[in-house]
């Protein structure tokens, strides 16, 4: 897979709703009824972040689920890519970008948004032929205010903010027109997912599949 069109495939994930689920779970029975819940809100994009021993079962289970498109994301190195692969994620989501981990995810078919943070390291990627790049960690950066500076010199980069995005920022980023979507955690709250509460959860997603863009 060439990075433009990882870059195309990219931007059609970005582009199904405003708001993709960066989700942490903990258990994987309870992840087909977590992705139906966010699925039926609106939000059919999924981002599992490789950050718990569940993540690749979590992976593989959510994936069964209809209507939804799963990612892995929190990949790493180069066997992060392989295992979310063979999981059966579609796409791939990193903190940043390492020539090695590029290189697996085109080695592997895995259409991958790269992190970038600074104006050098989105340049090196879009020099690579990345055009769609995840803003990590985005409040922490400067937020909104910096990815608009950004975007003034770098007009080929859209990007998906992430990190510390709320429902109370997340217009501030989805106004900006260098910015496709946003990701965030808030949709899928730890308390909500513990307590099974799938319609709270489908609550939030809606309330998040109707902010503007």
């Amino acid at each position: 897979m060439t990075p433009e069109h990882a870059s195309e495939l990219a931007t059609k994930v970005c582009a199904l709703a405003p708001v993709v689920p960066v989700l942490v779970v903990d258990d994987a029975a309870v992840a087909g009824d977590l992705a139906t819940a966010l699925i039926a809100g609106g939000l059919p994009a999924l981002e599992v972040t490789l950050r718990t021993p569940a993540a690749l079962d979590v992976i593989r289970e959510m994936a069964k689920v209809e209507g939804g498109v799963v990612g892995a994301g929190t990949l790493l190195t180069s066997k992060d890519v392989e295992n979310a692969k063979a999981a059966g994620a579609t796409f791939g989501v990193s903190p940043g970008a390492t020539d090695r981990l590029l290189d697996a995810c085109e080695a592997n078919d895995l259409p991958l948004l790269p992190g970038a943070a600074t104006s050098s390291e989105s340049m090196k990627l879009l020099e690579r032929g990345y055009t769609v790049q995840k803003f990590f960690p985005a409040e922490a950066n400067g937020g909104a205010a910096a990815l608009k500076g950004i975007g003034g010199p770098l007009l080929a980069v859209k990007w998906c903010p992430t990190g510390g995005v709320s429902l109370a920022n997340a217009p501030q980023y989805l106004g900006l027109s260098n910015t496709l979507c946003v990701g965030g955690s808030w949709v899928a709250p730890k308390d909500l997912v513990d307590a099974n509460d799938w319609a709270g959860i489908t609550a939030l997603a809606s309330e998040a599949a109707a902010l503007e863009r």
